[in-house]
């Protein structure tokens, strides 16, 4: 008869499992390693190495989550794009200053370790670690038992890059600079918790809406490449990568005083998903504020860089003009509408 009654596995905590998933991540890591920078998954820290070629260099650090685009995830039991979005949320947010994500963290927190579950979600990290240029380094997973209901989860990431202090993206937007739209690849992962408000009043089945099923869970568009070639070239005078606020609130923290960004809606390229979510009642303002509407990052660009500009992006990515920078005390000013049609 065990006289141990209380243990910490009976209080619903794995440490085997969650001993196994370090050795997994361990093990693909190393098979994604292309180089020796990085060291030490599944010790207390990781051990990093500086560029020896940046002269000044600047470590820009984000931190960011999916929001409730996971409960998407639980719904259609699917996990292996999750990932993407969250290595998208962080790295978009460097390449605002110019930075090269270097190395990328993870954070997972789990009502019940399920390594099968945990695979997928590690699966879309390490691409979306893969499509930026960047390492993962390491991260923590917890089992929180009573914190979680039963297989719920939470995910967030923590990314560092680097720049050259000449290459940072700052005080170089200048009146009649043109702004630039680069299309999204859809909702990203802001605004999902509008999205599932109208699914639950409307009751829609999304397993078995094919147009939902597929566009709900499609993976944040990842820009660093192509906005690391615009910088490299100094093509850009300034960017913002379009997450929550929209477009207003997000081209607002990048622009200098006594300049204003003067956008014309009308200009803009709405996708099929914010067309249906437009359909569901929500006013433009609502609208605007709450998704990216079609444009998932935007630039500040010389009129003279835009052909060699638009040379550097794919035709489903290929950016074009939705207005320019003028004189004024608003730091943005909204034109037209958008053509929802």
């Amino acid at each position: 008869m065990n006289k141990h009654k209380f243990t910490y596995e009976k209080s619903g905590v794995n440490i085997a499992a969650a001993d196994k998933f370090v050795k997994i991540i361990s093990k693909i890591s190393k098979k994604n390693k292309k180089n020796k920078s990085f060291e030490n998954i599944g010790g207390f820290g990781s051990i990093s190495n500086i560029p020896k070629n940046i002269k000044n260099p600047k470590i820009v650090a984000s931190t960011d989550g999916v929001g409730t685009k996971i409960e998407i995830a639980n719904i259609l039991s699917k996990y292996d794009t999750i990932g993407i979005d969250l290595v998208a949320m962080c790295v978009n947010d460097l390449i605002v200053q110019g930075a090269k994500p270097l190395l990328f963290l993870d954070y997972i927190s789990i009502n019940k370790i399920n390594l099968s579950k945990l695979k997928s979600i590690l699966k879309g990290i390490i691409k979306g670690c893969n499509i930026s240029g960047c390492e993962l380094v390491g991260g923590e997973t917890a089992e929180m038992p009573g914190t979680y209901e039963s297989n719920k989860f939470d995910i967030a990431g923590f990314s560092v890059g680097i720049v050259d202090q000449k290459k940072i993206l700052h005080k170089k937007i200048k009146k009649n600079n043109l702004i630039l739209a680069i299309p999204s690849s859809g909702i990203h992962s802001n605004g999902y918790s509008l999205v599932r408000h109208i699914i639950n009043k409307k009751k829609i089945n999304i397993k078995k809406n094919r147009f939902l099923n597929k566009e709900l869970l499609r993976p944040t568009k990842i820009y660093v490449k192509e906005i690391l070639s615009l910088i490299k070239y100094n093509l850009i005078n300034g960017c913002a990568n379009i997450t929550g606020g929209g477009l207003p609130d997000n081209l607002k923290r990048v622009m200098p005083e006594g300049l204003t960004a003067e956008i014309n809606l009308d200009k803009i390229k709405t996708k099929k998903i914010f067309k249906w979510l437009k359909k569901n009642k929500i006013n433009d303002n609502e609208m605007l504020k709450t998704f990216n509407c079609g444009v998932g990052f935007c630039l500040i660009i010389k009129s003279k860089n835009l052909n060699k500009i638009k040379r550097f992006f794919t035709k489903n990515y290929e950016p074009y003009i939705i207005g320019k920078i003028i004189s004024g005390k608003s730091k943005i000013k909204l034109n037209e509408k958008i053509n929802w049609s």
